[in-house]
């Protein structure tokens, strides 16, 4: 416990604004990786608005599985837009700075968004063994109230578990050095910056990463036990193949989004470790959201047929 004097000499140097050191330190370039980002996050926006709005206008759309991956598109949208816009604007800044509040509320919605995303994937998993292990309970279960209840609950499960380990980090003193070796406001290089004790902070936020991944990743897991069980049962090639294509997108988008995370956080805040984590990060932050709407599009002929129903209904296109 610091003295009084040690806390007294400690507030002349408290850190209000931190520095962020992005992807890289060569100018020469950064017009390049501005213009890079730049489309992939006009992409992630046109790509998961644009899936939006076809579940929302197609009637055809309105199922339990469609509704649950809403919630995963506007979630990526989200996720991309807590960090993207400020790394865009910080390429051509010659302070990157970010203040305190805005770094700790950024730390905030990333950790909320990433555990709801989490449980948001087991529910989708879940819906996918309902419908191919249960088809004859599937409408009787999957009723509008249970869908509502399975969508709100990882939210409220993921931004109370954010606004925990934010006030973990909130009650982190920082001092002298401000420069965080990120392009956002994130946990690992945050506590690398801390001069108080960070223990009860690191194993927070070690065992609350470990806990939610491994419990949702087992969620998913055991469903798609259950749905190989009952796909290897069924006779029908055409049954096993209509089964494997409704689960087929939803394995690559976890495969993407649980391996790079996994690498990411069930490690200790070592020097090398922030290093590795920058790059990543560039997967999580802006490649799924990127291609989760695209993997969606392109290999579910539900989709498709909604987009060029559209097309075809609008006056441009004739």
């Amino acid at each position: 416990m610091p003295t009084p004097k040690e806390m007294s000499q400690r507030n002349d140097t408290l850190v209000t604004e931190f520095i962020l050191m992005g992807l890289t330190d060569r100018p020469e370039i950064q017009p390049v990786l501005f213009v890079l980002f730049l489309f992939i996050y006009l992409i992630t926006v046109v790509g998961n608005l644009g899936l939006l709005m076809l579940i929302w206008l197609d009637s055809r759309l309105h199922t339990p599985m469609y509704f649950f991956l809403s919630s995963l598109s506007f979630l990526d949208l989200c996720y991309s837009t807590n960090v993207t816009p400020k790394m865009l604007m910080d390429f051509f800044s010659e302070k990157k700075t970010i203040s305190l509040a805005s770094c700790l509320v950024q730390c905030y919605f990333f950790i909320a968004m990433v555990i709801t995303e989490y449980y948001t994937l087991a529910v989708m998993a879940y819906d996918r063994y309902v419908a191919i292990c249960r088809p004859l309970f599937y409408h009787s279960r999957m009723t509008r109230a249970v869908c509502l209840r399975l969508v709100v609950a990882p939210y409220i499960y993921g931004f109370l578990s954010g606004l925990m380990e934010t006030m973990w980090t909130y009650r982190l003193t920082f001092c002298d050095s401000n420069t965080i070796n990120h392009f956002y406001c994130a946990d690992p290089p945050l506590i690398r910056l801390a001069c108080s004790d960070t223990f009860i902070k690191e194993m927070s936020m070690f065992i609350v990463a470990g806990f939610n991944l491994s419990n949702s990743l087992l969620i998913i897991l055991i469903s798609y036990v259950f749905i190989l069980i009952a796909v290897l049962r069924t006779r029908s090639a055409e049954g096993r193949r209509k089964a494997f294509s409704t689960c087929g997108s939803h394995l690559i988008v976890v495969t993407i989004f649980y391996g790079t995370l996994f690498c990411m956080y069930v490690r200790p805040p070592t020097d090398k470790s922030v290093e590795q984590s920058k790059i990543i990060a560039v997967f999580y932050t802006f490649v799924s959201p990127m291609l989760n709407p695209l993997i969606y599009s392109l290999r579910n002929k539900n989709v498709k047929a909604a987009f060029w129903k559209i097309v075809r209904r609008n006056p441009l296109s004739k």
